[in-house]
């Protein structure tokens, strides 16, 4: 999977301003541990690659000069700044460029003497033709250098991808962790290789997929290099979670548990220099897509996307009789049941395209959910995906580069589920049924032609959804929170702060409310409290960014969150409904070890009647007058239109 979020995860852009500093073989050897480059030595290390599996890599232990690496490790400590930065595939601190030192004014340039040691070591022409000769992957550009220095604390954590983009040919990694301070591998931090799975169509293509179970861990260490050849399709890798000490005394005993590393990437051969190819990094580029691409790999994809069609569209309009209410008051709260309560809830998805309603379910089911949940928790779940879909009715989404977390879909007649729960009732028995849409279809005032639902679970240390978007008109979106922990971020009995939440609007179809109280999107963003950032677990909707320059997913550099549309953390017993269009990207945070338990939800998608342009245009202009009078009306009063249902 291409991200455009790692051609600039660290803040740095590849290439140089002027051509790097050259040195002789001898001086360069210097700069590595006595005996790297002995035949026998490199000889070891090109069996150990081509032995290597899920893929081709390889580890050197003691790579550089010992003296020479603690002072890069003291420049950079003393000298060098890092941003803070995350996204939905990373969460690090990351330092500026390091390729173009050269480019550093004179004064700051001497306060990196090291730094600029090392980085002309690592990429003269000695070093580079070393790791070619182990990776057999061909010459390496001494000309394009693309390195930076990103450090993880507690907390911090990279997803699945496969650093495939441009002309990238070899990923490394070269670790600056207390060299006094062995690092444990309890700790986290580690680097995980991703098994592939190769599957063939009935035409002969063979589709390449990632597995979502790691199966090489390589934790870090003070002067290790980790490498491998970029290879589409195939060099899928995470960097494992850094995790939280149980006290602040064990972490500062443990040094805080920085994993600080330099990481950078070889290029194929640039102009100019032996070796290089005219077009290669086009036709490089257009390989990568043609393999990521070919038989087809997305049709493996779990889960598929199962749209029910709407069987008798006809009973929308009909009203609710007896016997609908007492199906409808096994699962839903008497309050939304309520004519005047629905006109509200209407009003303002009307307005807002979203809404947040908290305390959705009826006690007595609610408790249900909760006391099997709760008892779910309490008992072992094994970590192997294949051992968890033999053991239980949970299957594992893949592939890790777009997801992974547990799911359950509603049964089918040839399908029974063998584990029948309130969860099963809720995706069997209330969301498919005609009462639940016509329910859905009064509070929303969308027309819904299909459903698509599923049950999910985040396990804590694992699991996540990346950024997507969908093609295609807006569609209705719907999110149960069951998650029955605390300390997620979502406090319910902070009322500003609930109705703050009501007012995101995901569509990008903001009226001019926000007068009053100030609410709206990017107070609900500063409000948000620390311990959501810290555990995940929060579902996000964000502006969807045109600019090749940047990456759409960025959602927190610097405290600037502007481009987030909808943030609801991981909670219980509260549903969202957010209007969805194309435009829009979503993800699901990956969840900490560190957060009290996993999260549960039920996600879902309703595909929706278009409205007519004509009448939404004359409606529009007949409210316009009124909606102005109102909004003046409401920042006069200081009160909220909607006020209640997220309590």
């Amino acid at each position: 999977m291409k991200r455009k979020a790692e051609s600039h995860a660290s803040g740095k852009k590849a290439g140089s301003k002027k051509a790097k500093t050259s040195i002789s073989p001898e001086d360069a050897k210097k700069r590595f541990r006595n005996g790297l480059f002995d035949d026998s030595v490199l000889k070891s290390y090109t069996t150990e690659y081509a032995e290597s599996s899920p893929y081709k890599h390889a580890v050197i232990h003691k790579l550089v000069d010992d003296k020479l690496l603690r002072s890069v490790r003291d420049e950079v400590r003393e000298n060098v700044q890092f941003t803070p930065k995350e996204t939905d595939i990373y969460k690090i601190h990351q330092s500026g460029d390091l390729a173009n030192l050269d480019g550093l004014d004179d004064e700051s340039l001497a306060k990196l003497p090291s730094l600029l040691s090392l980085r002309d070591a690592i990429y003269s022409e000695t070093f580079r033709n070393y790791v070619s000769s182990i990776t057999n992957c061909g010459p390496l550009s001494g000309k394009k250098t693309d390195m930076a220095i990103n450090i993880y604390t507690p907390g911090c954590y990279l997803l699945c991808h496969d650093d495939v983009i441009g002309s990238r040919r070899v990923s490394y990694i070269l670790y600056l962790t207390d060299p006094d301070i062995p690092w444990k591998p309890e700790w986290g931090g580690a680097l995980r290789l991703f098994p592939i799975q190769e599957i063939k169509n009935k035409d002969g293509d063979v589709a390449k997929t990632p597995l979502p179970d790691v199966v090489k861990v390589i934790p870090p260490a003070w002067n290790q290099l980790s490498f491998f050849a970029v290879q589409p399709g195939e060099s899928f890798h995470d960097v494992e979670e850094v995790y939280h000490a149980e006290t602040k005394k064990q972490l500062e005993k443990e040094g805080g548990r920085v994993r600080m590393a330099i990481s950078g990437w070889f290029h194929i051969p640039q102009v100019g220099e032996e070796g290089y190819i005219e077009g290669e990094e086009e036709r490089n580029a257009k390989n990568s897509g043609l393999m990521q691409l070919q038989g087809n790999p997305a049709q493996y994809d779990a889960p598929q996307a199962n749209p029910v069609a709407i069987k008798n569209p006809e009973s929308s309009e009909a009203e609710f009789e007896e016997a609908d209410l007492e199906f409808l008051l096994q699962y839903i709260a008497p309050t939304y049941l309520t004519p005047d309560t629905l006109e509200q809830v209407s009003e303002h998805f009307e307005e807002n395209s979203s809404i947040t309603l908290a305390d959705v379910l009826s006690k007595k089911f609610s408790k249900r959910v909760q006391d099997y949940i709760q008892a779910q928790e309490k008992a072992s779940l094994p970590e192997d995906s294949a051992a968890i879909e033999k053991s239980s009715a949970w299957k594992v989404s893949k592939p890790p580069h777009k997801h992974r977390y547990l799911y359950q879909q509603p049964s089918t007649k040839s399908s029974k589920s063998s584990d029948e729960s309130p969860i099963t009732e809720l995706l069997d028995k209330l969301f498919p049924s005609d009462q639940f849409r016509r329910w859905l279809q009064v509070a929303t005032g969308c027309t819904i032609e299909n459903h698509d639902v599923l049950a999910r679970r985040f396990r804590r240390g694992m699991d996540y959804t990346l950024a997507t978007g969908h093609e295609g008109k807006a569609r209705l979106e719907l999110n149960l929170g069951l998650t029955p922990t605390t300390g997620w971020g979502d406090v319910a009995d902070e009322e500003e702060e609930e109705e703050e939440e009501v007012e995101a609007k995901p569509n990008g179809k903001n009226k001019k409310k926000n007068k009053g109280k100030g609410k709206g999107k990017a107070k609900a963003v500063e409000k948000e409290p620390e311990e959501a950032a810290e555990v995940g677990g929060h579902e996000v909707y964000m502006a969807g960014d045109d600019d090749n320059n940047e990456d759409a997913a960025v959602y927190k550099s610097s405290g600037d969150d502007d481009n987030i549309l909808f943030f609801q953390a991981a909670a219980w017993n509260k549903m969202t409904l957010v209007l969805r269009d194309s435009g829009a990207l979503k993800f699901v945070k990956y969840v900490s070890k560190k957060a009290n338990g996993d999260r549960w939800d039920i996600s879902g998608t309703f595909d929706v009647e278009e409205p007519d342009e004509d009448e939404e245009g004359d409606e529009d202009e007949e409210d316009g007058d009124e909606e102005e009078d109102e909004d003046d009306e409401a920042a006069g009063s200081g009160e909220d239109e909607f006020e209640g249902f997220s309590d």
